[in-house]
């Protein structure tokens, strides 16, 4: 769907490099994650890959052609949804979301989708009447107004509740299952473990990282297993290797002990994002 080469892009009032030489490639049916501490270079990645950057040194190919070659219906073709929520303040929610359908040639029906997200009954409500979260799902909805095949989601999920954040990923989900592509970024890092198929680290505008989530997790992670037992009323940890769990130890261990809980040496993603931008998170 989108191959990008030797990227660099510099603010014209900028002395250095925003993004600095990165290669990606994303494929079609593909859930990426592109995540990095502020100021990484994500968003300007994204405004690149949506054509409202141009000036960029590298290539950058959409479905095997040259993004630069593409005029305004590469917009036909895509969704976004950027972290902050735009809409018009004073327009319905129905009334924005008719606003944006008149510059598509393709459109869905609304209601289905307003039904989902949980704003149906508050349609005819301003927009600016509208919480964050309200909002926020407000603008999937019009990320998803031109029957798209390539979304670009910034914080898709930040700010929602639990159920309408479950809600949201299983939309996202399904857009994929149909054969959709999503370009996604998030601080929220349970998120992107469960949704994205491969995850890239960006930091000072270099990539440090590629591959899926479990890769990931298994490189960077511990080949070991934690148990934690009772003995005598005292809570008591043993640690094995992965070859160790074969031991004899190993299964006297489980078989006459008060067996409480069993870890594995796996590492989150966000200890990942840490390693590897030398950045703590911050949400």
């Amino acid at each position: 769907m989108i191959k990008v080469k030797d990227l660099h892009y510099k603010y014209p009032k900028s002395k250095d490099y925003t993004i600095n030489g990165i290669d990606f490639e994303i494929e079609e049916g593909e859930i990426f994650g592109f995540l990095g501490p502020s100021g990484a270079g994500k968003t300007t990645t994204q405004r690149i890959l949506i054509k409202l950057l141009r000036g960029f040194e590298g290539e950058i190919e959409y479905q095997g052609k040259s993004l630069a070659s593409y005029d305004d219906e590469f917009y036909q073709d895509i969704g976004v949804s950027f972290e902050m929520p735009i809409s018009f303040s004073k327009l319905t929610a129905m009334e924005n979301l008719q606003f944006f359908q008149q510059l598509y040639k393709n459109n869905v029906d609304v209601e289905p989708l307003l039904r989902r997200v949980g704003l149906w009954d508050d349609r005819n409500k301003k927009a600016g009447e509208y919480s964050k979260g309200m909002k926020i799902r407000l603008n999937f909805v019009r990320a998803m107004l031109n029957k798209p095949t390539f979304l670009c989601l910034d914080e898709p999920t930040n700010g929602l509740d639990p159920a309408n954040a479950r809600i949201m990923k299983d939309m996202i989900l399904e857009f994929k299952k149909q054969g959709g592509t999503v370009f996604l970024t998030s601080h929220i890092m349970a998120d992107v473990d469960e949704l994205c198929d491969r995850v890239a680290f960006i930091a000072e505008g270099k990539l440090r990282e590629i591959d899926s989530p479990r890769n990931l997790k298994i490189k960077y992670g511990k080949r070991t297993v934690k148990v934690e037992y009772r003995e005598n009323g005292d809570l008591l940890t043993q640690e094995f290797t992965m070859a160790d769990i074969k031991s004899q130890k190993f299964c006297d261990l489980l078989q006459n002990k008060e067996i409480e809980t069993l870890h594995s040496g796996e590492t989150t993603l966000e200890e990942i994002f840490i390693k590897v931008t030398g950045v703590a998170l911050r949400v």
